[in-house]
């Protein structure tokens, strides 16, 4: 069993394809914040493409861990030189796997944040790019406000040459770029939130105007914040996907990725110091990301709150188990052809209905292994921005808002902390205890969820919104999830 790194590569049994192109040649030129599974899945990969061209050889990435939990990842890619297996599953359970060399170094901030700030100063680096999680950018989600108060932001503030955050980094060294007259870097953002970009744009703005009015307003003025929307399936890496990589492809691998075969970006193209050839390696460089980012979010993501609470709740602990169940997929069609689809306009190059029956197909590959409990996780980052703007379009409307807004009393149900066979859920969400709290009380107070206006606004003020929800969740408690949901998609 061989170690996977730069020393054992070139012995790699043949069967698992490696990179070709010199990885001793490779200059940095994006600093990525964010390396989990998705991140290397998706834009690792696609310069993975472009290096196995001998394309982009100086847009290697340097990824940063900033968070504790991120030391785990610094220390395998250190032993692994940056590689790693990217496992891709087919339906039918064919496996294509091959080693990916686009991440030439790691840099775990919390061990020297000058390290960190000093490689974004340099010249080739040109882009900064994130997967920082939907609630990583750190403004209100019913005000879109910055939240000043945050405990590390304070921080930052207070010490600003000992960042802890990723704004005190990239802004440390966008400060460090206009004091040696270097051109501003673009930042990347990746993260599933509407309009990535221009939230990333919000939240460093904002951030560096707590630093300095005029820091704010270079930033303004000089730095491109692309939108972008990335869709591809990437489970969280199990020990079951490490065995599975030692056994077909005899490599030991501290760290492989899993994912589907389906991948899409889609990418505006706004940079300011350049960019590698994305569109060669298969990535649609469009003028307005906007009708691609809305489809992404309302119809996969959104579907996946859909099927993930009320299935959780009906005993379903694997996607593709929950996607395979009749009435969870005329559930999930019904919800994205009634609401979703009418709050969307016309997506270039994308027939809707067919993309809508492919979301299907794709929660049903039962090769993935993706699991429910982590499609509910992160609730609160992620409902009122995936799901909420359904629900308001259509209430402004005049739409079907009766499948979204069951949605929302699913998720209300699964944070009362018991499944339907009393057994506990292990709640994962930045407003955990509190939003427990709350859902206790609902049995009998039961708008007292979404009477959390940070979350929900003025929707608990809505009649129609209120009156559906209630029915949804009277029938949760007293029928049950799967009864409930066969109930919804009745005419």
């Amino acid at each position: 069993m061989l170690p996977l790194n730069a020393e054992t590569v070139s012995r790699l049994p043949a069967d698992l394809a490696v990179p070709a192109y010199d990885r001793s040649a490779l200059r940095t030129g994006i600093v990525h914040f964010g390396v989990g599974g998705f991140h290397r899945a998706h834009q690792a990969m696609y310069l993975d493409r472009l290096m196995t061209e001998g394309k982009a050889l100086d847009w290697a990435i340097c990824g940063v861990g900033v968070m504790p939990a991120d030391r785990r990842m610094q220390q395998v890619l250190d032993a692994q030189d940056g590689l790693y297996t990217l496992v891709v599953k087919a339906p039918d359970g064919t496996l294509e796997a091959r080693v990916i060399g686009s991440i030439k170094e790691y840099l775990f901030a919390p061990d020297d944040p000058d390290a960190v700030i000093e490689k974004m100063a340099s010249p080739e680096v040109r882009i900064v790019s994130l997967t920082v999680t939907e609630g990583g950018y750190n403004f209100n989600a019913v005000t879109g406000e910055f939240m000043a108060d945050n405990k590390d932001v304070q921080h930052d503030l207070a010490l600003p040459n000992q960042p802890r955050t990723t704004f005190g980094l990239i802004t440390a060294a966008i400060e460090r770029r206009r004091e040696r007259a270097l051109p501003a870097f673009t930042i990347m953002s990746c993260d599933n939130i509407q309009g990535n970009g221009d939230a990333a744009r919000r939240s460093f703005v904002a951030f560096a105007g707590l630093r300095d009015p005029a820091l704010a307003a270079y930033v303004e003025e000089n730095v491109r914040f692309p939108n972008s929307m990335v869709d591809r399936i990437t489970p969280v890496t199990t020990d079951d996907d490490r065995d599975e990589v030692r056994k077909h492809f005899g490599v030991d691998d501290g760290w492989p990725v899993v994912c589907e075969p389906f991948t899409q970006w889609a990418l505006e193209d706004s940079f300011g110091a350049g960019r590698p050839a994305w569109e060669e390696a298969g990535v649609q460089v469009v003028p307005d990301v906007e009708p691609y980012e809305l489809m992404k979010l309302r119809l996969l993501n959104a579907s996946h709150q859909a099927l993930c609470y009320f299935g959780y709740l009906s005993g379903y602990r694997l996607v593709h188990d929950v996607a395979r169940d009749p009435a969870f997929a005329e559930f999930l069609l019904a919800y994205m052809k009634r609401e979703a689809e009418p709050t969307l306009e016309p997506v270039p190059g994308i027939n809707l209905d067919e993309y809508q029956h492919q979301l299907i197909e794709r929660f049903s590959n039962a090769q993935v292994k993706d699991t429910v409990a982590r499609l509910c996780a992160e609730s609160s980052d992620r409902i009122p921005k995936w799901l909420l703007p359904v629900i308001r379009h259509n209430l402004d409307s005049g739409g079907e808002i009766k499948l979204a807004t069951a949605v929302v009393a699913s998720w209300a149900r699964y944070d009362e902390g018991t499944d339907e066979q009393g057994a506990p859920i292990e709640i994962v969400d930045r407003l955990r205890d509190e939003l427990n709290a709350i859902a206790l009380t609902q049995r009998d107070n039961p708008t007292a969820f979404i009477q959390n206006r940070e979350l929900f606004g003025d929707l608990a003020d809505n009649e129609r919104f209120v009156e559906t929800y209630t029915s949804v969740l009277e029938s949760l408690h007293t029928r049950g999830a799967k009864a409930t949901l066969e109930d919804l998609v009745r005419p």
